[in-house]
């Protein structure tokens, strides 16, 4: 069985949520349906002329990129164009194109956790270096008649409630008895129409983030066994986990930064990378940012950081952080490339596990734009 594309989209945003873009990213569907069957996924860095060619080969319906192919409103569709070009081979060939860029950057166990832990940053105490997005936190309340608590609150817990930083599946209940007069017509599961009842029932209170309140309360009433459910949904002045762009964090051990460079020329596949600092420096504590980073170095270093790892470094920044103290290496812009193969991977785990037929592939397009000599 194919997935709907509808459905690929929903399947990725569990591991790039859309509201966890910086605002006025341009992310989500830009080109195309996706209330169609899709048999082929490919993931890209960038959208290129050869890129879809890639995907035209392979039967792709549906492109899934990391850079935006419409970054502003279009005034006309001039065909002629290399961009117009572009648009017309994607619509003539039926294909979608759907864009995850920062919110894929931030999400826990997105690009800049692939690059901490490609370069060997621990997890245990990372941190962002600029957040992005905080959960404000709601407090569901249900009323459940007794013996079925265990089973609503599975169905909440399984939905995104209960957490509360680092311990899941929180809860509080107390017993009680519940009335109801069921009206003319009804069939209600307890009782029985124009008789007043009186039944124990439950009273669970658990904690549900912004962003997963719609999805738990639908959990909630599918698993609760009344026919009209009595329950609170309120926001309660708490906020919950937060998500940023970049990371930084202690390495395992320490080592020099000319041992970091070879190591960040090593797992990120780039031929030549500039460095800013002392090559015999010894470096303990890294921050890592996909993409440009520039204007980060200061959150870098207010994070403790010896060394940040980010692209398209100026000359200006590089002098201000030579005066700062801290080392700076620019692989460039195109390490994002990592996202191809480990969204392919996500995506086709998710896809399996529902028993679709749908394929995830990587791009093996090369994407950057520069040529070293």
């Amino acid at each position: 069985m194919l997935a709907n594309g509808h459905t690929v989209v929903q399947i990725m945003e569990q591991l790039a949520p859309k509201h966890y873009a910086v605002e006025n990213d341009k992310i989500g569907l830009q080109l195309g349906t996706l209330g169609k069957p899709i048999s082929h996924i490919l993931v890209a860095l960038d959208v290129t002329d050869e890129v879809v060619d890639e995907a035209i080969a392979a039967g792709a319906e549906l492109l899934i990129a990391h850079h935006a192919i419409i970054f502003r409103p279009l005034s006309k569709l001039d065909t002629s164009t290399p961009a117009g070009k572009l648009y017309e081979k994607l619509i003539k060939n039926d294909i979608a194109v759907y864009i995850a860029h920062t919110n894929l950057d931030v999400t826990d166990g997105g690009i800049n956790d692939w690059m901490a832990d490609l370069v060997g940053i621990k997890p245990e105490g990372r941190v962002c270096l600029e957040e992005v997005h905080t959960d404000q936190l709601n407090k569901l309340v249900v009323f459940v008649p007794k013996g079925y608590e265990e089973k609503v609150l599975e169905a909440i817990w399984s939905a995104g409630g209960g957490q509360i930083g680092d311990y899941s599946r929180c809860s509080f209940m107390i017993e009680g008895t519940g009335t109801f007069l069921p009206g003319e017509g009804t069939t209600p599961y307890i009782g029985a129409p124009g008789k007043l009842e009186r039944t124990a029932e439950v009273r669970l209170e658990v904690v549900v983030p912004d962003s997963l309140k719609r999805k738990a309360v639908q959990a909630m009433l599918k698993a609760h066994p009344y026919d009209e459910v009595a329950y609170d949904l309120y926001e309660i002045d708490l906020t919950g986990r937060s998500v940023g762009l970049g990371r930084a964090g202690k390495l395992s051990e320490p080592v020099t930064l000319a041992e970091l460079t070879e190591r960040v020329k090593q797992v990120f596949e780039v031929p030549v990378v500039r460095v800013v600092g002392d090559a015999d420096r010894v470096v303990r504590k890294v921050a890592v940012l996909g993409g440009s980073g520039a204007r980060y170095v200061r959150h870098a270093i207010f994070a403790g950081a010896d060394v940040l790892i980010t692209g398209d470094i100026d000359y200006h920044t590089a002098h201000d952080a030579l005066a700062a103290g801290i080392a700076i290496i620019d692989p460039g812009h195109n390490v994002e490339k990592i996202m191809k193969q480990r969204t392919a991977d996500w995506l086709n785990v998710q896809l399996q596990s529902r028993k679709s037929d749908t394929k995830a592939l990587a791009s093996a397009i090369h994407t950057e734009p520069f040529t070293f000599v």
